[in-house]
């Protein structure tokens, strides 16, 4: 038996030391609390229980309580004792149902049972396990975040278990945090400067327990947006099975892609948990307090509010939940050296605990204004299930939004609807009609066509309706409407001009987000047409539907040349991601830093109810690249005027996304001049042209 002390309120969770280990647990409304040690991860009978004494081990709300001689690697749980007043206060506590700690930095699932997590009948042979887990013995070697401006960040969405858990990716362990450190290389090429990597909290792969009515295969939680342990890794991207190297595996990862000049943003998932509503497990918040951790119905506090859309919603303002969330990230930034997060639903954090959006929200502000945080994007989804929609207007100065007007606007464009040139023109500068708050710049914006949630790229392009039966709800699940087009076919097809317009519609929309101004953000697999053939909700999908094929790469080289080319141009040009909006003034020489333009020049049809095209250019200045884009949306070729370059200046073609590979894209020194004084351009089709110096071989039109 180990020798047992009163021990310290602070810090919470499992705390070890030279002579033992400090655990620390909050609870306002427990009567009591025991502490169960395991001695592995699977015992089904703890080596020893603890009962912490109300006189001795409690100061104020936080329970603590010191086992001297106790290793880390020790893996343990607790019961909590309290009214089960459910009716009355929302209170669940279930002295039957075994608790992980909140603040553990290692789950182990040797023996989960979902289904034994409900109800009242005793789970500790089938609970989970926290582990004890020394984090102060690690070499970075001299790590550090890398802090990139915003304006130079490009960000690639990714699923950290999907991108290597195809055989075709060859990894010596699929789906790991150590398999996606063989595929840095890939990622260098490609040219992303920040992987965002969608959730790698600890969560619950067993909380769906549909089966795909096709193929009779029994679905999963793939995506990862249910935590149920913020400070722990995902242990199905782990190679140790016992939870005692999980941390070091994710900051092997952290440190091998800062090493390649990549940044690691972690979307972040504070707006609910994996416990799920009222008929849910009891895992780890709902046994601890309830009434703390959740915003309840106040006409029935057995049910949850559910402003999230999936089941509960975590009271992010409390002063207990709020420090949790700040000291989470601080964590990720401090000990595991994360360069960013993206918010999940992030509008919840601005609401209070009655439920309303505040303006200056706890939570938010802490983070926002966090010394420790300073250099760390941050980067919110401004909206959450229940309708609250802030783009434009999320609470506090520096935070970056996804920009879900950006999406549907260019969306819209491509696909060929007219009238709406004005507001792509928007979205191309920046958005300032939406960034409008004063100090507010194009870097408050995240761009994007596709991202996890939706088609992808290909599909877009494929497809005209979502095809989610095999989700196993009917097709009821996924966006009804998604401005994509299937260029006549719904799906795959061997028709060679259909396949050409959809290859060459992908390349309008990546050249369109990556001459924006703002962050773009692409989608994994994106640039090699990975399929999800038709489903625009594969939350539920661990399989070939949502994984990397990465035989792809040789399939549709040209494409993924294209990309990494695209990619190049956006570092090589400043222009087209400034730090600040367009300001149209007009500079000596008569020029405004950009001028728009139709077909004609200077006459962009504002007004125009019929029009699919839009052109501009940018006005760089004597030293550096002017850049001049024509867009045609249009069903049919168009000819469009091109401005004078200038003195010393003459225009080079070095985009043309009707021409065929390799020539649709080039590098400047590469790419032909233009002499004449109109360019062509193909239906769904976009030409960039770049002013250089003028040879002196050059005609003046």
């Amino acid at each position: 038996m180990y020798i047992v002390e009163a021990g310290r309120p602070r810090p919470l969770g499992a705390t070890p030391d030279a002579n033992g280990i400090n655990f620390s647990i909050f609870s306002e409304h427990a009567t009591n609390i025991e502490l169960l040690l395991f001695e592995k991860s699977n015992d089904t009978i703890p080596i020893q229980t603890i009962l912490l004494d109300q006189l001795k081990n409690r100061t104020f709300h936080f329970w603590h309580v010191y086992v001297r001689e106790l290793k880390a690697g020790a893996h343990y749980a607790y019961r909590i004792f309290g009214a089960a007043q459910t009716e009355i206060t929302g209170d669940r506590f279930n002295f039957n149902k075994v608790l992980i700690d909140p603040y553990c930095r290692g789950i182990t699932t040797d023996l989960w049972q979902r289904g034994d997590a409900i109800g009242e009948a005793d789970n500790v042979e089938t609970s989970l396990r926290s582990t004890v887990v020394d984090i102060s013995n690690y070499d970075w070697e001299g790590d550090q975040c890398l802090n990139k401006p915003m304006s130079e960040t490009i960000i690639y969405e990714m699923h950290v278990g999907g991108f290597t858990r195809s055989p075709s990716s060859h990894s010596a362990h699929p789906g790991s945090f150590a398999a996606l450190i063989e595929k840095i290389p890939y990622l260098q090429e490609l040219g992303i400067t920040a992987v965002e990597l969608m959730p790698v909290f600890a969560f619950d792969p067993t909380s769906v327990s549909r089966t795909n009515p096709l193929t009779g295969e029994r679905l999963s939680n793939y995506w990862g947006y249910d935590p149920i342990c913020h400070f722990a890794p995902h242990p199905g991207y782990c190679i140790d099975a016992e939870g005692l190297n999980h941390i070091n595996e994710f900051r092997d990862m952290v440190k091998a892609l800062h090493k390649a000049g990549i940044e690691v943003i972690l979307d972040v998932v504070f707006n609910h948990t994996g416990e799920g509503d009222e008929n849910e497990p009891t895992i780890s918040f709902k046994g601890i307090d309830n009434r703390i951790y959740y915003f309840l119905d106040p006409h029935d506090k057995r049910t949850y509010l559910n402003y999230s859309g999936c089941g509960n919603t975590f009271n992010c303002n409390h002063p207990i939940v709020a420090k949790l969330i700040t000291e989470c990230l601080v964590f990720w930034v401090k000990e595991m050296h994360v360069d960013g997060f993206r918010f999940d639903e992030g509008s919840i954090l601005s609401r209070g605990v009655d439920g309303k959006p505040m303006e200056y929200a706890p939570v938010l502000w802490t983070i926002e204004l966090s010394d420790i945080l300073a250099d760390t994007k941050i980067i919110a989804e401004p909206w959450d299930a229940a309708g609250l929609y802030q783009v434009g207007n999320f609470p506090g100065y520096r935070w970056a939004v996804w920009n879900g007007q950006y999406r549907d606007t260019i969306r819209s464009f491509v696909k060929g609807d007219s009238g709406i040139v004005g507001a792509v023109a928007s979205r191309i500068a920046g958005s300032q009609d939406i960034f409008s708050e004063p100090g507010q710049r194009p870097i408050n914006g995240i761009n994007f066509v596709t991202c996890h949630d939706g088609f992808t790229l290909n599909d877009l392009v494929s497809y005209n309706d979502k095809h989610n039966e095999m989700n196993g709800e009917n097709n009821r699940d996924g966006l009804n409407y998604n401005s994509s087009w299937n260029h006549g076919v719904e799906g795959e097809t061997q028709n060679a001009d259909i396949q050409q317009l959809r290859s060459r519609q992908i390349k309008n929309f990546l050249t369109i987000l990556l001459i924006s101004q703002g962050v773009p953000m692409l989608l994994a697999g994106d640039e090699v047409r990975r399929t999800q053939q038709g489903n625009n909700n594969a939350y539920c999908q661990d399989n070939e539907i949502t994984w990397f094929n990465w035989e792809l790469l040789e399939e549709n080289a040209e494409l993924l040349q294209f990309f990494k080319r695209m990619i190049a141009f956006r570092k090589q040009y400043s222009s087209v991601r400034r730090e600040r909006f367009f300001s149209g003034i007009t500079d000596r020489h008569g020029k405004k830093d950009i001028e728009w333009h139709g077909c004609q020049l200077g006459n962009p049809g504002w007004d125009d109810p019929a029009s699919r095209v839009l052109a501009f250019t940018i006005w760089a200045g004597e030293e550096t690249h002017d850049i001049h884009v024509m867009m045609n949306m249009d069903f049919a070729r168009l000819e469009f005027e091109i401005p004078l370059a200038g003195k010393e200046k003459a225009w080079k073609r070095v985009i043309d996304t009707a021409l065929a590979s390799p020539n649709d894209i080039v590098q400047q020194e590469q790419a032909p001049y233009t002499i004449e004084n109109k360019y062509g351009l193909e239906p769904h089709s976009i030409v960039v042209l770049v002013s250089a110096k003028r040879p002196s071989t050059y005609q003046d039109r």
